[in-house]
């Protein structure tokens, strides 16, 4: 399979090439290294630097693949919080460029990454499809409306697409090191550092954590599958508070002594909880996630590349 990876010099689409590579497929990458870097990607993989929002630049990069997997996008509610404009254009826009270019191109498959954050405050755990999505950022209104345009190319014109609505992603390489961090890199950065980690509102709201090698099978079996249409759910089905994280990061990292933690305002945006029921994948990909929480933590912990990551 010839595979076009949007976003694949980031931290799940670098895992997910590299992956690729392994398994005899030919990838090539379209990133504009925003926030990817080239020096992830490992030999082989053809890389095009551009904007993926960017129509001609879409459509030259899909000649020729069999299927697209397309990660690219400006992440984080925070983030479009601050720059909505600019996040709906990456994501909104992009997404929509990418279809585009597949359906010009001839590529008969087309995976898109949504997020959990369409759900918005939801009452239902755990969370199935069948929810109605209720989103409450920027970020998660332009992920649903990839959703949406991924549906009516489908519709329309026949191409076959999928959008895995990607929970809590954690693993080895995730950058901690920026304004809009996730919650694992944060706290393992922090306590390599012997810095006090920041617990954002009180510390009850909760999360379905992911590993990054278990969304790479999901994805790389979504994009063989074409069979397997509209939405799918990847998470791990559980879900931790972010208190009993911190101390889950504690007892892998052995730092059970440092500062206490540190208290920060509550997110705008944030959800009180998230949990996936991933009944649907099992059945239509046979896909569920296999890592171990505390495995996972602990093997991130030790590929950080510095004593501060």
């Amino acid at each position: 399979m010839f595979l076009l990876v949007t976003g694949g010099a980031g931290f799940i689409g670098s895992h997910l090439v590299r992956t690729a590579l392994g398994r005899g497929h030919r990838v090539r990458v379209l990133d504009d290294l925003s926030a990817g870097r080239a020096e992830r990607l490992p030999e082989g993989v053809e890389l095009q630097v551009g904007d993926v929002s960017d129509g001609r630049t879409a459509a030259a990069a899909a000649v020729g693949t069999d299927a697209i997997v397309h990660l690219a996008a400006r992440r984080a509610v925070p983030r479009s919080l601050d720059a909505p404009l600019d996040t709906d254009r990456a994501n909104t826009h992009g997404s929509l460029s990418v279809l585009e270019a597949a359906r010009h191109a001839g590529a008969a498959r087309v995976v898109l990454a949504s997020s959990s954050s369409v759900y918005g405050a939801t009452a239902a755990f755990p969370t199935p499809e069948t929810t109605a999505p209720l989103p409450r950022s920027p970020y998660a209104v332009s992920k649903l409306a990839g959703e949406h345009y991924a549906r009516v190319y489908q519709e329309l014109f026949g191409l076959s697409t999928l959008s895995l609505r990607l929970f809590n992603v954690y693993g080895p390489g995730q950058p901690a090191d920026d304004a809009y961090a996730q919650l694992v890199p944060r706290f393992l950065a922090a306590l390599g550092s012997g810095a006090a980690p920041v617990v954002h509102g009180d510390g009850t709201q909760s999360r379905d954590l992911v590993h990054v090698a278990d969304v790479v099978e999901a994805l790389l079996l979504a994009a063989e599958r074409h069979e397997v249409t509209g939405v799918l759910n990847v998470g791990s089905g559980r879900s931790i508070s972010v208190v009993d994280l911190l101390s889950l990061c504690h007892t892998v990292s052995g730092r059970s002594q440092g500062p206490q933690p540190a208290s920060g305002p509550r997110r705008i945006g944030d959800v009180p909880r998230t949990c996936a029921d991933t009944t649907k994948a099992r059945e239509l990909l046979g896909w569920s996630a296999t890592t171990p929480l505390e495995e996972g933590l602990a093997a991130t912990w030790s590929a950080r590349p510095s004593p501060d990551l």
